[in-house]
């Protein structure tokens, strides 16, 4: 959970962007109140910025997990579709199903040789 999350690339599930969202709002009332706080602080707008990135990025992998294009969240309300909308089963075309997990691959794995003595 939470690999890349400045990147557009990939999919994930339905948790994970609705964690996503919760961290974007709680900074984002960090900062407000911050600035709002000490005017002369007026650089702290510029974290707008990576927060509107991380938003966009995770948006973008969550419209993947349900086979859509990015640019999908642009449409008003569609956030709530993204959070309720379960995800692809298996690969589609923007990468592996963020819910198989696989620690290991099936063709590495070997059983130990048993010794009777």
């Amino acid at each position: 959970m939470f690999k890349s999350i400045f990147s557009f690339d990939g999919r994930i599930r339905r948790t994970e962007f609705g964690i996503s969202y919760l961290i974007y709002f709680v900074l984002y009332v960090v900062v407000l109140y911050t600035y709002e706080a000490n005017h002369a602080m007026g650089f702290l707008m510029l974290l707008y910025i990576p927060l509107v990135w991380f938003l966009w990025a995770q948006g973008a992998k969550r419209c993947h997990d349900i086979e859509k294009s990015g640019w999908w969240q642009i449409i008003p309300f569609y956030v709530l579709w993204m959070l309720f909308q379960s995800g692809t089963e298996g690969e589609n075309e923007f990468g592996e199903d963020p819910k198989e997990k696989r620690f290991f691959d099936e063709t590495d794995y070997q059983d130990p040789p048993i010794h009777i003595d």
